[in-house]
């Protein structure tokens, strides 16, 4: 993971105009992949998270000076990409829908885009985790997949240490009973 001291360099390197391509391509080795996978978590299918990446892109270099430094750069680029991952999921609802309400689509991309052909028990885990409410989802997947702390997760979602530690325990629970009815 990247310093704070390089967080000031690469967020320099952002803002100064002949240095911005060399500045993005250091971003997105450091965090491109990461990025990547923790938006496809949310919004399931490849192009989604290719153009929800792209989105989260050209935002973090347009708001680059609005980075504080007050935390490390990784959690602010992961609070962007959440967002604009959660605005993606919102442009796919009808009017009166919640992001919610797509786990039927979201599990039915899992099916189609067999990205875990071949292995029933990571798809059945996949479709468990599709069947939770949208913020319990996001604190499983930082929690699980990303390893992240309630602090670093907190400071992404703008949720509660408490409200995480809740959604990450409903999450789990839920998770759990899904697999135990589904794999009989």
């Amino acid at each position: 993971m990247i310093t704070q001291t390089d967080d000031s360099t690469l967020q320099q390197m952002l803002q100064n105009p002949a240095l911005r391509d060399e500045g993005f391509r250091m971003l997105m080795k450091q965090y491109g992949q990461t990025l990547y996978w923790h938006i496809r978590r949310i919004v399931v299918g490849h192009d989604d998270a290719e153009d929800v990446l792209q989105e989260t892109c050209i935002k973090v270099l347009n708001r680059i000076g609005t980075y504080k430094g007050d935390a490390p750069m990784v959690t602010w680029l992961y609070r962007v990409a959440t967002n604009e991952a959660l605005q993606h999921l919102r442009r796919q609802t009808h009017l009166f829908q919640s992001i919610d309400s797509l786990s039927d689509t979201l599990a039915a991309k899992l099916q189609a885009e067999s990205m875990l052909q071949g292995h029933e028990a990571e798809i059945l885990f996949q479709q468990a985790l599709l069947t939770l409410p949208t913020q319990q989802r996001i604190a499983f997947n930082l929690r699980y997949y990303d390893e992240l702390n309630y602090d670093e997760i907190a400071r992404i979602t703008g949720k509660s240490v408490n409200t995480l530690k809740t959604n990450y325990h409903y999450a789990t629970q839920k998770v759990k009973t899904y697999i135990l009815e589904h794999s009989r």
